[in-house]
């Protein structure tokens, strides 16, 4: 009996933080190396980007802090929550990275991490850290639009 094929992207987790916290200045969708028990976990939805992290270290691209809790049904062969998992980028890719990163100032941030055509991604950012002054103008701005929007809207409704 096969296995369906699964089609479309499928989220497991998301950095809500990331945006906010960071600069985005470009996005990779990178492969990730997993031994089973951590795929088995991810396909319940479980998984944290909260604390991660991504270093470039000879040539290879390791995501670090991603948290995937143990498989619930795993036994011995269980794998360890927070170890340090390959990412899977063009060698032309990883040297833009290693580039950019050191120039200084610039992270590599995980943004989102989801199921695409049944295998695991996680979409990469190069970003910027922001500062507190940055957040501040950031949120402002966006304060201002919504009530742009909602004044827009009470007028096309003839509410005033």
């Amino acid at each position: 009996m096969h296995a369906v094929k699964e089609k479309g992207r499928k989220a497991i987790a998301t950095n809500r933080k990331a945006r906010h916290n960071y600069t985005i200045l470009d996005v990779y969708e990178a492969g990730v190396a997993l031994v089973g028990t951590e795929v088995k976990s991810l396909r319940d939805g479980k998984a944290s980007l909260a604390d991660a992290f991504a270093t470039v270290d000879d040539g290879e691209v390791w995501l670090r802090g991603l948290h995937i809790p143990e498989y619930t049904q795993g036994s011995w062969t269980n794998h360890a929550p927070r170890r340090n998992r390959k990412l899977l980028l063009h060698k032309r890719e990883i040297e833009h990275l290693v580039g950019k990163t050191r120039e200084g100032n610039i992270t590599l941030v995980p943004l989102s991490m989801y199921f695409n055509e049944g295998k695991v991604k996680v979409e990469l950012a190069l970003a910027k850290g922001k500062q507190d002054y940055d957040k501040r103008q950031d949120l402002a701005r966006r304060t201002a639009e919504r009530e742009v929007t909602r004044e827009l809207g009470r007028r096309i409704k003839g509410m005033r």
